[in-house]
């Protein structure tokens, strides 16, 4: 019999795509592959490590106390009266979920080339798993941030939620998009330029000290000079950290027209970082 549909085969493998190709269609049937890859992302990452799970909890803790001793109490930088722990929690269980989702995508290509290599899927799984697994982590941070949260109002710290606790789930979308944009082009960039890994982890530190992760953006424009404060303050990642404190701890700096840039530019740096992922993906063998 001949087939002359293309819809009569299960499976079409093709060089040709479209400019912003998300096969819904084909991730949905590649659906169990993908929950296998965010099981083993979750199981591999402290394997055969003492503590364990316990790093979740372990390293934005560590790095909040630091944060408290150094840019609160030596530096004498102001939290608007929240407590300066639960500040710099509340910006650190943000930044790490972005964190994670960029270096861990940002390597796709090079980390798993011998699969890439020997057997087809949807590569867009790959970052995609990454995204989904960080979620868990970034869930259980969370958690530790609520514990403190009603410790401190117990103690009777002026912290509250407002309205905007509504858009949390927009902000975690915002992350994910960024995160997974970035991861993207950065991907394909490493695997043509080795040194790119060395840029991106530098680069990374930078830019958690350049969107206000370890203060307010208030004290930007207080203590920066005029140019880096704008930086600051137009740095997407800026306006999610200081969003995050807003409706959290009732503290920090919100617009809408803040809210709307930052999700516009999540937006088209995902699609941006699809665009160059679908194009990679085709050579990107070659040069690996």
């Amino acid at each position: 019999m001949d087939i002359k549909d293309d819809d009569a085969w299960l499976y079409t493998i093709s060089s040709k795509s479209k400019l912003i190709d998300l096969n819904f269609k084909e991730i949905w049937r590649y659906r169990d592959l993908l929950m296998l890859f965010v099981k083993r992302d979750i199981v591999t990452v402290y394997k055969q490590t003492i503590l364990g799970p316990l790093w979740y909890v372990i390293q934005p803790l560590f790095t909040s106390v630091i944060f408290t001793l150094v840019f609160n109490n030596l530096g004498n930088i102001s939290t608007g009266g929240v407590p300066p722990f639960l500040f710099n929690l509340a910006g650190i269980t943000a930044w790490n979920y972005f964190n994670n989702c960029l270096s861990g995508t940002s390597d796709t290509f090079k980390k798993n080339e011998n699969i890439f290599g020997k057997v087809y899927f949807p590569r867009v799984i790959m970052p995609m798993s990454v995204t989904i697994s960080n979620l868990l982590k970034f869930f259980i941070q969370l958690g530790i941030f609520a514990g403190f949260y009603i410790y401190f109002l117990s103690t009777g710290s002026t912290i509250s939620l407002n309205i905007n606790v509504l858009l949390f789930p927009i902000y975690i979308l915002m992350m994910a998009m960024l995160g997974l944009g970035l991861g993207m082009i950065l991907s394909s960039m490493t695997t043509k330029y080795r040194d790119m890994t060395v840029v991106i982890g530098f680069g990374v530190s930078l830019l958690m000290y350049m969107s206000a992760v370890p203060y307010p953006l208030s004290e930007a424009h207080k203590k920066f000079p005029p140019w880096v404060a704008t930086f600051v303050e137009y740095n997407p990642l800026t306006q999610i950290i200081e969003g995050f404190r807003f409706m959290l701890l009732n503290t920090g700096t919100f617009t809408w027209l803040g809210f709307l840039y930052t999700l516009a530019i999540s937006i088209v740096l995902f699609l941006v970082g699809i665009i160059i992922f679908n194009k990679t993906e085709k050579t990107f063998i070659d040069t690996v």
